[in-house]
């Protein structure tokens, strides 16, 4: 049975994406820990992030470093968080989030009632950090 983030890739569930290439996509966390809160997803369905291709593990860092950059630009927090925990769903996927202390890097922050208007504009705000700095993978 296909994971859920192969639904959200297939496009059977709806998901504020804000990234898409051949390799990997990109989609704002339906229960962000932190507005911006981004998943980096393998359009390839491997469970366990080491048993990546090298090729794709390499290639979703290189993803999860420009969302970061974005992050920062579109909301100027102290840092961006990176985690891979994989526990919740068994498909690749690197959470990427704004942070402004190491508290702030817990799954129990998880806002499971976020409102989508602020997402949609989030997503919004993403996208176009993404594209000013000339990443066309966010015309989504």
């Amino acid at each position: 049975m296909a994971s859920i983030f192969t639904r959200i890739i297939d496009g059977e569930i709806p998901a504020r994406f804000v990234w898409k290439d051949d390799v990997a996509v990109a989609f704002l966390d339906v229960a962000p820990i932190t507005p911006g809160h981004t998943l980096v997803v393998s359009r390839e369905e491997v469970d366990h992030w080491i048993d990546l291709p090298p090729h794709v593990a390499a290639h979703l860092m290189r993803v999860a470093r420009v969302i970061g950059r974005a992050q920062d630009k579109a909301f100027g927090r102290r840092r961006i968080a990176l985690v891979i925990a994989g526990m919740a769903v068994p498909h690749t996927h690197l959470h990427v989030y704004p942070i402004d202390s190491e508290d702030q890097m817990r799954f129990e922050l998880a806002d499971r009632n976020a409102d989508p208007q602020k997402m949609d504009q989030v997503a919004a705000d993403l996208r176009a950090a993404l594209r000013a700095m000339g990443h066309s993978e966010a015309d989504v």
